[in-house]
């Protein structure tokens, strides 16, 4: 062994033996049929480590077996049946909502290949549920008018900067409809929506959106929100914070129950006449009306809520309230300023489009 340190490989990796390497072997090879023999000619013409018995092996008998040394292009997988393809989309035009694993086991078709026969040879698409809230015959008129009012309202550019929006979320220990995980397969998105029961233990949670800040969160002890525990979170916690950051801000609540108290609209005609917007009574001295099942149109909805559950909501899940607590507020903190310029962009987007569609739904636009 010389002076060769320990353990040091003698073989060259067969992947970097070039053409000729090959060529070599199996013509030395076919000569003198011994593995060993090939080994020191290769050291003695190339100055190298020759490559393994297993290889010098291989090279010949896929020389004899194709005439080549050369690796030749995969073929690939067989292409899928033409009957193979009518039985999946057979499958999804019974059940259009079932899973890809589910059909694969009831087929006997491997799930991916399940997968890329709707996708690429049937041309489907996975469409994911949507949770809208129903509109009655004179929402579509309510929100057309909104619209048109805050349309005319942006050709001041101070406006929306002026808004705070709000609301509040319920989050439940069991979690919440996973959407991302639920498909309707087919050529046309069928805008299929879902009903989800909520019965877990559950916290209550208020947040306020401004243009550069959250307000927020504030959680509820009360399981239920009533008006009178409303009306106490505005005047002791919200309305100071938000009154030491603009002595001019512009407050909104949608129609909820506990926003419809007398005494809540009471306050906000006082302390806020002509600077809120809501449902509103012929007596209310507010800027607008906010039009009924409309939370398309607010960030608190359309943004934050979303981004608080999608980060609250990983596992390991939470396990108790107080778990559940502190992850909403680490999410709702962790929205930056930046994040919020983009979501009030979205806000006059959404505006805009809702107009076009004559006071329509616009999460499926």
């Amino acid at each position: 062994r010389g002076n060769r340190p320990p353990f040091v490989s003698l073989s060259v990796v067969s992947e970097m033996a070039t053409v000729e390497h090959k060529v070599f072997c199996v013509l030395e090879f076919a000569r003198s049929e011994s593995q060993i023999v090939v080994q020191r000619a290769f050291r003695t013409k190339f100055g190298i480590e020759p490559p393994t018995r297993k290889s010098i092996k291989r090279w010949f008998t896929q020389f004899q077996q194709t005439g080549s040394v050369c690796k030749r292009k995969s073929t690939g997988r067989p292409r899928v049946s033409e009957d193979d393809v009518r039985r999946i989309e057979e499958s999804f035009v019974r059940s259009p909502s079932k899973s890809t694993n589910r059909a694969s086991r009831e087929l006997g078709i491997p799930q991916s290949t399940v997968w890329k026969v709707l996708r690429r040879r049937l041309l489907y698409k996975p469409y994911r549920l949507q949770l809208l809230q129903a509109l009655n015959p004179n929402d579509k008129e309510k929100r057309l008018e909104f619209c048109g009012y805050v349309l005319g309202m942006m050709e001041d550019d101070a406006f929306l900067q002026r808004i705070i929006f709000s609301d509040e979320a319920t989050f439940h220990l069991s979690g919440k409809v996973n959407r991302h995980n639920v498909r309707i397969w087919g050529l046309q998105n069928p805008h299929s929506t879902l009903q989800h029961e909520r019965d877990s233990p559950k916290v209550n949670v208020f947040c306020a959106v401004s243009r550069t800040k959250v307000y927020g969160p504030f959680f509820f002890a009360e399981k239920t929100v009533t008006g009178t525990t409303y009306l106490d979170m505005l005047e002791q916690w919200l309305f100071p914070q938000v009154t030491d950051d603009s002595r001019d801000f512009i407050f909104q609540q949608d129609g909820a129950p506990p926003h419809w108290h007398l005494d809540v609209r009471g306050v906000l005609n006082a302390s806020l006449p002509q600077r809120w917007i809501g449902r509103r009574g012929n007596e209310d001295l507010a800027l607008h009306f906010w039009p009924p099942r409309s939370p398309d149109l607010t960030p608190c909805d359309y943004f934050l809520w979303g981004y608080v559950k999608e980060a609250v909501y990983v596992p390991p899940l939470p396990i108790t309230l107080s778990d559940l607590r502190n992850r909403i507020t680490a999410a709702v903190h962790s929205v930056t300023v930046d994040t919020l310029a983009r979501v009030w962009d979205e806000f006059g987007y959404r505006i805009d489009v809702c107009r076009a569609a004559d006071g329509g739904h616009i999460e499926h636009l």
